[in-house]
C-alpha cells in the first residue's frame, strides 16, 4: 500500500514541523538556486510598462512590440521539457551553468540592442537559457533537499521569490524606466546574472540519472513544436484576437503535435514523458491545481492593473504601490506555507488555497469608479495572492513528492511547464474579454466572476481527485 508522504512530515524531535535547521551550505546552494529563479521570474514582468519607451527608442511599431514579450516566451515555455529531459540524462548542474551564462549574455545583448532585430534576438536567446535554468534549477533543488520538511521549506522559499519576482519586477520596472530609460531594466537582469553565476560552480554538486538511456528525439521534437506553436497562438491573440489566420494554423498545429507527442511516448522504450508518471493522480491533480493557479491569478493581475489605471485613474506609480503590498504580503505567505504544508499536508493546502484564491477573486466583484475601490482591490488581491502564493509551493510539492531522484527532472520540468503555460494562456483566455468588451468596467467584472468561478471549480475537483487517489493507496 501506498504512503501519502504529502501528510506524513518527518521532523525531528524538537524541532518545529515544517522548519528544519539548514547548513550555510544549504543556505547559499538555495540563495543561488533561488535568486536564478527570481531572475528569471522578474524578466516576465520587468519590461512591460517599459515597451512605449523601448518602441519609441528602436523604432518597433505598436503591433511589433508584442514580439518583446512573445520572442521569450516561445523558447522559455517549449524548451522546457526538452532542457529537463537533457539536464536529467547529462548533468543538470552543467546546463544550468550554461543556462546561467546564456542568460547574461543574452541580457547584455538586450541591454546593448542598436534596432528590433538584435533586441529581438537578445530576448529569445534570454527565454532558451530560462528553459534550461528553470527545469535543472528546481532539479538540484529537490535533489540536494531531501523529501519532507527540508524540501518543503526549500520549495516555499522558493515558490515565494518566483511570485515577488513578478511583482518585483511590475515596480522595478516602471521605476528603472522613468529614472534611467528602459535600456536598465535589461541591464538589471545582467547584474543578477553576473552575481550568480561566479557563485554557482563551487556549490551546486553534479547531479544526473544514474543511467543514459538515449533521447527521444520524436518525442523532443513533437512536444517542442507542440508547446511552441500552443504558446504562440495564445500570445499573439492576446493582442489579435483569435480571428486571425496565423493564429488558429499555430492553435491546430500545437493540438496535433501534442497528440502525437502522447501517442510516440506511450510507445517509446524511453520516452521523453514517462506516462505512467502523469497518470500518478499527484502529478496530475498537482498540475492542475498549478495550471489553474497561475493562469486565474495572472489574469486577475492584468485586469487590474487596466481598472486601476483607466478607471480609477491611478498613476503608474500608485498602481506600482498595490502590487508593492500585494508583493510583501506574498513574501509572509511563502515563509508560513512549508509549515502549514507540514501540519496539513500538501494536499489540503492546495486545496484550501485554490478555495481562498477563488473566493478572494469574488470579493472584488463590488469594485466601481468610487475611490474607495482602491482601498478593496488592495486588500482582496494581496489576500488572494497569499492564498495563490500557498498554492504554488503545495503544488511544487505534491507533484514532486515520492518521484526519484532520477525523475526528478521530469517532474519539475511538468511543474515548470505548467507554470509558463498557466502565465501564458490565462491573459488570452479571459483577460482580452476586458479590452474587448464595449464598456471596461462591465468587462473587468465579466472576467472576475470567471475567473473565481474557475478557481473554485478546479479546488472542488483537485480535492477530489486527490482524496480519491488517497482512497486507493
Amino acid at each position: 500500500m501506498a504512503i501519502d508522504t504529502t501528510t506524513q512530515p518527518t521532523t525531528p524531535v524538537g524541532e518545529p514541523l515544517g522548519a528544519p535547521r539548514l547548513s550555510t551550505r544549504d543556505k547559499l546552494v538555495l540563495f543561488v538556486l533561488c535568486a536564478a529563479q527570481f531572475m528569471v521570474a522578474l524578466d516576465f514582468s520587468v519590461l512591460n510598462v517599459a515597451l512605449p519607451d523601448l518602441g519609441t527608442d528602436l523604432g518597433m511599431s505598436r503591433s511589433a512590440l508584442q514580439w518583446a514579450v512573445t520572442a521569450f516566451a516561445l523558447p522559455s515555455g517549449g524548451f522546457l521539457l526538452l532542457f529537463g529531459r537533457i539536464g536529467d540524462l547529462y548533468g543538470r548542474r552543467k546546463l544550468f551553468l550554461t543556462g546561467l551564462a546564456v542568460f547574461g549574455a543574452a541580457s547584455l545583448l538586450a541591454t546593448l540592442a542598436w534596432d528590433p532585430a538584435s533586441f529581438l534576438a537578445g530576448r529569445a536567446l534570454q527565454g532558451l537559457a530560462a528553459a534550461a535554468i528553470v527545469p535543472t534549477g528546481m532539479s538540484l533543488l529537490t535533489t540536494t533537499f531531501p523529501e519532507g520538511p527540508a524540501r518543503d521549506r526549500a520549495l516555499g522559499i522558493s515558490g515565494t521569490l518566483l511570485s515577488l519576482g513578478f511583482t518585483v519586477g511590475m515596480v522595478a520596472g516602471g521605476v528603472l524606466t522613468d529614472a534611467l530609460g528602459w535600456r536598465s531594466t535589461m541591464a538589471l537582469l545582467t547584474v543578477f546574472a553576473l552575481i550568480v553565476l561566479p557563485l554557482a560552480p563551487g556549490l551546486l554538486p553534479e547531479s544526473r540519472t544514474p543511467e543514459r538511456p538515449r533521447l527521444d528525439v520524436p518525442g523532443a521534437i513533437t512536444v517542442t513544436g507542440g508547446l511552441l506553436s500552443l504558446i504562440y497562438s495564445l500570445s499573439t491573440a492576446a493582442d489579435h484576437g483569435f480571428g486571425r489566420a496565423d493564429v488558429i494554423t499555430a492553435l491546430l498545429s500545437g493540438l496535433v503535435l501534442l497528440t502525437a507527442f502522447t501517442v510516440i511516448e506511450s510507445r517509446s522504450a524511453a520516452p521523453l514523458v514517462s506516462l505512467p508518471m502523469l497518470r500518478r493522480r499527484t502529478v496530475a491533480w498537482g498540475n492542475v491545481g498549478g495550471l489553474v493557479t497561475f493562469s486565474m491569478m495572472s489574469t486577475v493581475v492584468f485586469v487590474l492593473t487596466l481598472y486601476l489605471q483607466e478607471i480609477l485613474e491611478l498613476s503608474a506609480f500608485e498602481t506600482g504601490l498595490v502590487f508593492g503590498v500585494q508583493g510583501a504580503l506574498s513574501a509572509v505567505a511563502g515563509t508560513l506555507a512549508p509549515k502549514v504544508i507540514g501540519r496539513f499536508g500538501a494536499h489540503r493546502t492546495l486545496v484550501g488555497s485554490l478555495a481562498g484564491q477563488g473566493a478572494l477573486v469574488a470579493a472584488l466583484l463590488p469594485l466601481n469608479a468610487h475611490t474607495w475601490s482602491a482601498w478593496l482591490a488592495t486588500g482582496a488581491v494581496s489576500l488572494a495572492s497569499v492564498c495563490h502564493l500557498g498554492a504554488i509551493i503545495s503544488y511544487g510539492v505534491t507533484v514532486t513528492s515520492g518521484v526519484p531522484d532520477e525523475e526528478q527532472g521530469l517532474a519539475t520540468g511538468l511543474v515548470t511547464s505548467t507554470q509558463q503555460v498557466g502565465i501564458t494562456v490565462g491573459i488570452p483566455l479571459l483577460g482580452v474579454l476586458a479590452t474587448t468588451s464595449g464598456d471596461l468596467l462591465t468587462g473587468v467584472h465579466t472576467v472576475l466572476a470567471l475567473d473565481a468561478a474557475i478557481v473554485l471549480a478546479a479546488a472542488v475537483l483537485v480535492g477530489l481527485g486527490l482524496r480519491e487517489g488517497r482512497s486507493r493507496a
